[in-house]
């Protein structure tokens, strides 16, 4: 964000909730410009203090914030947020009647209305200056608009060029000595020089190379520089069914990385290959955690639900049991493999729960495969993986233009923000999976539909 050449530029950004919710420090993120809380928002941040929830984090969060700054101030005035290089902020702490009254043109006393109407009474108030209304919530930004109020986006954290995480982790490459590909048949390696020449290295990166009359799947091992024979191989029954496939069970049982991320849409195997990879490694681990983020139905919390709290998950759980349940199907029922996983789940070894039984632990010696990572925010994919322990490897696995949840899109989730600031650290590969193996009819509706 530019810096304004005079007071006169300094804007006045409104806040929502949906922000405050997104990130607690969203406030510290306007430059030298100035920030309103509506007093609304601290109403609806009141209903989120309690709670395991990221969103009841945020919200405690927040409210410690705002009264660590305003220590020596009221919070209705302008209040410094951090000396020289920040602007002030204050609480609106009543709900203004303008001219143009959003409760009354929408013909609700809802809370987004009394929101807008905070804009709009700075707008006619502070004449001299532009007043912004910054929400996470698309509709609210669209009735904004509708009073001819300026809305945006919250876009700290957001990633700039989502077609670029689109190439991130795989590379095609034509016209490669044949002799290359001889060679990395025949010894499994070669000098990464000897194919890449002076082109830039990206740790752990997949390549297909091509000649005239063969093709061979590589990975550049960035620690040896060499460029290593990826085989088509076998995980506890299930094999990969094309070349991301291979590259991404070839991550995920690769001990030397430690975190993996795998995109695609529905039916590309994003699940079903993490959890065979895991039971493949299941020895080197002492659990097998399977966790996937709570999408409420019609935004209620799972207390709604009737039942226990494991009838309230079942729904939510399903699709990884359908997918442990398609690895053991892939044995008879008096093979060893199919009753081990029956083992496992039994003794806990092998352990599928949401994402909130795990927040606040200490995860040793676990192989954790996050299922739905794109429901997401950037600042729970940091909680979890900050949880790894040692020996802990972390598998992220998603569609990033899947979003189940209202405040995130294709750029501002967790899976994406995972995937832009990590790429080519040493520890850390990604793959996208592109073709469907779920069906014909699954692909259809990929592609048509």
């Amino acid at each position: 964000m530019p810096r304004a050449k005079s007071d006169k530029d300094r804007k006045i950004f409104v806040l929502d909730t949906s922000v405050i919710l997104y990130a607690h420090n969203s406030i510290m993120n306007f430059a030298e410009h100035d920030v309103v809380i509506p007093i609304t928002v601290l109403e609806e941040l009141d209903q989120f203090k309690k709670g395991n929830d990221t969103k009841n984090f945020e919200a405690r969060e927040f409210i410690r914030l705002l009264d660590k700054l305003s220590a020596d101030h009221m919070i209705h005035e302008w209040t410094p947020l951090n000396g020289k290089t920040k602007g002030n902020f204050k609480v609106m702490m009543h709900h203004p009647k303008n001219e143009r009254n959003a409760v009354e043109i929408f013909g609700e006393d809802k809370n987004d209305n009394k929101i807008l109407n905070v804009a709009v009474h700075l707008m006619e108030t502070e004449k001299t200056r532009r007043v912004i209304l910054v929400s996470k919530d698309i509709n609210l930004r669209l009735k904004a608009k509708s009073l001819n109020v300026n809305a945006e986006d919250y876009e700290t954290g957001k990633i700039k060029n989502i077609t670029e995480l689109e190439n991130t982790g795989k590379y095609v490459m034509d016209e490669v000595d044949p002799e290359a590909i001889n060679k990395l048949y025949e010894q499994g390696y070669i000098e990464a020089k000897t194919v890449l020449g002076t082109r830039k290295r990206k740790s752990n990166a997949y390549y297909i190379l091509k000649s005239e009359k063969n093709s061979v799947l590589a990975f550049y091992n960035s620690e040896e520089n060499v460029l290593e024979r990826v085989d088509k191989r076998l995980a506890y029954n299930i094999k990969p069914k094309n070349a991301e496939q291979t590259f991404a069970l070839h991550a995920i049982t690769n001990p030397a990385i430690k975190l993996v991320s795998i995109q695609g849409v529905a039916g590309t195997g994003k699940t079903l290959l993490a959890l065979a990879g895991a039971l493949e490694q299941r020895r080197e681990y002492k659990q097998i955690f399977l966790a996937r983020p709570i999408v409420p139905l019609s935004n209620k919390d799972i207390g709604y639900l009737p039942g226990d709290i494991k009838s309230k998950l079942n729904p939510y759980m399903e699709p990884l049991w359908d997918n442990l349940k398609f690895i053991q199907n892939q044995y008879k029922e008096t093979d060893k493999e199919f009753q081990k996983i029956t083992e496992l789940v039994n003794q806990e070894k092998l352990v599928i729960q949401p994402l909130a039984y795990i927040r606040g632990r200490s995860l040793s010696n676990i192989f954790f495969i996050v299922d739905e990572a794109q429901n997401l925010t950037p600042h729970e994919i940091k909680t979890i993986i900050s949880r790894a322990g040692e020996n802990t490897k972390i598998i992220f696995t998603g569609d990033v233009f899947q979003i189940d949840t209202p405040y995130l899109d294709s750029q501002s989730n967790g899976l994406s923000y995972l995937i832009d600031r990590v790429k080519d650290h040493p520890l850390y590969a990604h793959i996208k999976l592109e073709k469907g193996e779920r069906s014909e009819l699954a692909n259809l509706a990929n592609e048509l539909l």
